[in-house]
């Protein structure tokens, strides 16, 4: 559990989480804590409150909990903060936090704890080592920041660089660094993306206080000691895309499957990458992450009551909210006696500033010749692509 000398990690797995606020964790997830043990014992955040008896346990290796005299709180969604109040009890620290997560505790746990208000730039000595601290706000809440030792050169970096993924590994190297890029995308696709502008803006203010880190430390998922991880946030927040469309359909009497699979032909045939997916039947998380680098959504469903079909209506809300960039749009739909589900998806488009291309719509069973129009669609994409 060594991360780096005198720092060590003190947090939880939790393997068998696989719904984290409507987030599939196929493989579950960690809550990352880390120890520093210097002239002034520091923990850097918490774990959630069921897993602070194996928090303590962990700390009590390296040292007696009692001693612990400052508590570095980088976020406080309950999933690093809700064993705080424990933590609390039995150590009496200092808690080092942002002035929008001091008013966040107070008001989560009636907080009435020694609180140290710390902004961008500001440092505390807690020895050996100097903690400096970047205000991140809404990466991905208004309370949100990031602690570096200059002296480690490593970045406990809070949810960004993140990736849910419960392992016994603890650094990249040993997960496959691969393996945890992808688990990072996934993370980034899902909480992120919709922060991309203020990704970008992170990497110029790290740049401007000289965070050059050897080793970032997340809050979820291992740590990095490659920092190919940063190029890969830079590509994402400016939603470079590979040349690959991705189809997302629903169907109730496989109308408008029929029509899903003879695009993903069509855009087959012209060399580009397809991916494919079901709306009820796929992960969500797994759906934006293909979406996330994907030049074309093609995205399909059938009417019903005069609207979108309801799994898909969910699927565009949660969309939306996410808000992926430079994207072009493309809508196929069926409808019996009338036709909603057409509009509702190339709304859902519009709002979210997508390029948007002249779809198809077929009432009840698409014939023979609609089959081909799709098939030429999916080649009309392809060739956009």
């Amino acid at each position: 559990m060594k991360v780096l000398d005198n720092i060590y990690w003190v947090g939880a797995i939790d393997w068998s989480e696989r719904d984290f606020h409507n987030f599939t964790t196929h493989r579950g997830l960690t809550y990352n804590s880390y120890l520093i043990l210097d002239e002034k014992i520091t923990l850097i955040d918490g774990v959630k409150h069921k897993f602070v008896s194996d928090q303590i346990k962990r700390i009590s290796k390296h040292v007696d909990p009692k001693k612990i005299e400052y508590v570095v709180v980088n976020h406080i969604e309950p999933d690093h903060s809700s064993g705080l109040p424990e933590i609390a009890k039995i150590a009496n620290p200092t808690f080092i936090c942002t002035k929008k997560a001091k008013e966040g505790l107070e008001k989560y746990y009636g907080a009435d704890w020694d609180f140290k208000v710390v902004k961008t730039g500001e440092e505390v000595s807690i020895g050996e080592n100097t903690l400096t601290f970047i205000e991140t706000p809404m990466l991905h809440w208004p309370d949100s920041m990031m602690t570096w030792i200059k002296e480690k050169k490593i970045l406990f970096s809070m949810d960004a660089f993140g990736q849910h993924i419960a392992s016994n590994e603890r650094f990249d190297y040993e997960l496959g660094v691969d393996t945890a890029i992808y688990y990072a995308k996934v993370y980034y696709a899902n909480i992120l993306m919709p922060c991309s502008n203020l990704v970008l803006k992170l990497m110029k203010i790290l740049e401007k206080y000289d965070v050059k880190p050897e080793v970032i430390a997340p809050s979820h998922g291992v740590v990095w000691t490659d920092t190919k991880i940063v190029e890969e946030y830079v590509k994402w927040a400016n939603f470079e895309s590979e040349r690959k469309a991705v189809i997302v359909y629903d169907t109730m009497w496989h109308s408008t499957e029929k029509l899903a699979f003879a695009i993903a032909e069509g855009i087959a045939s012209t060399g580009a990458k397809v991916r494919m997916f079901h709306v009820r039947k796929d992960a969500w998380a797994d759906i934006v992450t293909e979406i996330l680098d994907a030049k074309a959504v093609c995205i399909g469903a059938p009417t019903m009551h005069n609207r979108v079909f309801p799994p898909m209506a969910g699927f565009l809300t949660y969309l939306e909210g996410l808000r992926p960039k430079n994207k072009i749009g493309v809508a196929f739909c069926s409808y019996g006696w009338g036709s909603g589900a057409y509009r509702d998806i190339t709304t859902s488009m519009e709002k979210m500033g997508w390029e948007i291309e002249e779809g198809l719509q077929v009432q009840y069973k698409p014939s023979k010749e609609e089959i081909e129009k799709a098939y030429e669609l999916g080649i009309s994409i392809g060739k956009k692509l």
